[in-house]
């Protein structure tokens, strides 16, 4: 059993933005040399996730605007307090929530060292806390070829 990890640098260009990843995901796959096993895509980042969907701004608008709806941006929520620990006023509570209902991992299977994906899916990473400097892991554990 091999298994590789890549952590990938990645930066939203908007406060709060689905980025597909697929392609990236799709690559370090491939480079892996697995050609059967499993494949873990984790943020590290407890203001973002990892979700799956289909790729159509139509579809990435409706997500955004339900997650707004469900964890609005003004609401009085406890984590907006100062926070002596980190010697600051939490303020990204609704990151908080969305990360919670858009999960911090997928998981995928790898056949014939290629990523198996449904009809019309992708893969995304969600920044919800503002435009950061993050990272995610790729995780491909399986049997090499």
């Amino acid at each position: 059993m091999d298994f590789i990890l890549k952590e990938v640098p990645i930066c939203a260009d908007k406060e709060f933005e689905m980025i597909k990843i697929t392609d990236d995901v799709r690559k370090v796959v491939e480079e892996s040399g697995v050609e059967k096993g499993i494949v873990y895509v984790i943020t590290e980042h407890t203001t973002t996730g990892i979700t799956v969907n289909e790729s159509l701004p139509c579809v990435e608008k409706d997500l955004m605007e339900c997650l707004d709806r469900i964890a609005p941006e003004d609401y009085p929520y406890h984590h907006n307090h100062y926070l002596p620990t980190y010697g600051t006023i939490g303020g990204n509570a609704p990151g908080h929530l969305k990360s919670l209902l858009t999960g911090n991992h997928c998981v995928f299977p790898v056949l014939d060292g290629t990523l198996k994906l449904g009809h019309a899916v992708d893969i995304y990473f969600c920044e919800y806390d503002g435009i950061k400097n993050r990272r995610y892991m790729v995780y491909v554990v399986g049997e090499r070829g």
